[in-house]
């Protein structure tokens, strides 16, 4: 059932680097169906290597981790890993998901974009289930593909969300490549946006005679010189009730056309998908509405990490009084947010983190028409609120930009979000 995988892999030393969920995956699947095979793991994180170092398992930590990969004959790097001021020339490189599409090309449609990927990849998984497919959903949606692969029959469709971490070293691509967008992000991870951009686009870089690429028109230029097959989706007509749509806004719109799109180029007919677009249960902390408490409406879009997010989340919603705006700060151009909120102002804005101290010297600077003001915490941005917001008004939380500086994930900045509206004026 592996066997592209068993072959590139059987008799060759292995290194895994990095030992999160992909790596503890990757490890599983070597001691069981590889056991004779010398295998090593190295991550920075030595702590974690520990429980394997007295299991007997060869293993590299520490700042120097990286220089491990010299070692090995084959390196299954995990998405964390970043390669970009680290030589790697001589060295080969792989990841589950290159390995993965090796062996199931042909059965996989695969979803990337800057925005918008998991709520495609999930309406995709749910359109198909809803209309009796074997859909199994893998990937940056939190389920590593070797754990599933043993769960794939022949007729079984894998419906594959796709980071540009795990892009980065792929030299496979789905039978079906959605890619939505393209807009800065990640640049600590690649250090340019060009280098972003190129591991976006080797999603549909290795394409067959007989695959699609499902992409924005915006992008048709660029797929164009990769020579493969276009469905531009924003132009696809489909005989869509856009009101009773669960999903809010123009951007969500095109989500759904991109997944129609999707199952119509595997060869599944729209008509037969859309009466289940209705029955869509949206994703969390993305245009998720929390609830009126105290008189005041709560938004939680935490999952925006760039401008172009944050727009589509003010254009969606319509009325937004307070947008609390923010967080680590990756060196994205947040020019777009400045532009639209000086065409569209937002009477409060409220800034917090390294990114929010840059998007509130811009939005000074070139004259946009709020009160700024600055958080330290979660809590402060309510107790601002609580003296301030009146009935009917609207709180946003779209930051457009990155948890990590106070969260371990945007799940967990949404997740204080919703706990404080909650509570909102409720003493």
């Amino acid at each position: 059932m592996f066997e592209k995988i068993l072959e590139r892999l059987a008799g060759r030393r292995v290194l895994i680097l990095g030992f999160g969920r992909e790596g503890q995956s990757t490890l599983r699947f070597m001691q069981r169906h590889l056991p004779n095979t010398t295998v090593a793991v190295a991550d920075r994180n030595m702590g974690a290597l520990e429980v394997l170092r007295q299991a007997g398992l060869d293993v590299f930590g520490g700042d120097g981790y990286l220089e491990a990969i010299r070692r090995f004959d084959v390196v299954v790097k995990t998405p964390g890993i970043s390669l970009k001021d680290f030589d790697t020339q001589g060295v080969e490189i792989t990841s589950q998901t290159d390995l993965f599409l090796s062996q199931f090309h042909t059965q996989t449609i695969g979803i990337t974009g800057t925005k918008g990927k998991s709520t495609t990849t999930s309406l995709i998984h749910h359109l198909l289930r809803a209309s009796g497919r074997d859909a199994i959903l893998t990937g940056n949606i939190g389920i590593p593909c070797f754990d599933i692969m043993e769960q794939i029959h022949p007729d079984s469709i894998v419906v594959y969300e796709l980071s540009a971490h795990q892009l980065e070293y792929v030299h496979n691509s789905p039978r079906v490549g959605v890619l939505l967008n393209v807009f800065e992000e990640h640049l600590d991870h690649f250090g340019t946006f060009e280098r972003y951009k190129h591991a976006k686009f080797n999603l549909l870089r290795f394409m067959e005679a007989d695959d699609y690429a499902v992409v924005h028109d915006t992008l048709m230029g660029e797929t164009l010189e990769l020579g493969v097959n276009n469905v531009l989706f924003p132009n696809m007509a489909f005989d869509i009730d856009e009101a009773a749509l669960p999903l809010l806004g123009a951007h969500n719109l095109l989500n759904v056309k991109a997944a129609l799109s999707a199952c119509w180029a595997y060869g599944v007919a729209p008509d037969e998908l859309i009466p289940h677009l209705y029955t869509f249960k949206p994703l969390e902390h993305r245009l998720e509405p929390v609830g009126t408490f105290g008189g005041v409406s709560f938004v939680n879009d935490s999952i925006s990490t760039i401008p172009q997010a944050a727009v589509s989340a003010c254009e969606a919603i319509g009325r937004v009084d307070y947008l609390l705006l923010g967080g680590f700060d990756r060196g994205i151009d947040y020019q777009p947010l400045v532009d639209y909120l000086k065409q569209r102002p937002v009477p409060q804005l409220l800034f917090t983190g390294e990114a929010g101290a840059r998007m509130k010297g811009m939005m000074e600077a070139q004259g946009v028409n709020a009160v700024l003001v600055d958080y330290a915490s979660m809590e402060e941005a309510f107790a601002y609120l609580s003296l301030h917001a009146k009935p009917g008004e609207v709180c946003l939380l779209s930051p457009a930009a990155s948890s990590y500086d106070q969260y371990k994930n945007f799940e967990e900045r949404g997740a204080k979000f919703k706990r404080l509206a909650a509570a909102f004026r409720q003493a």
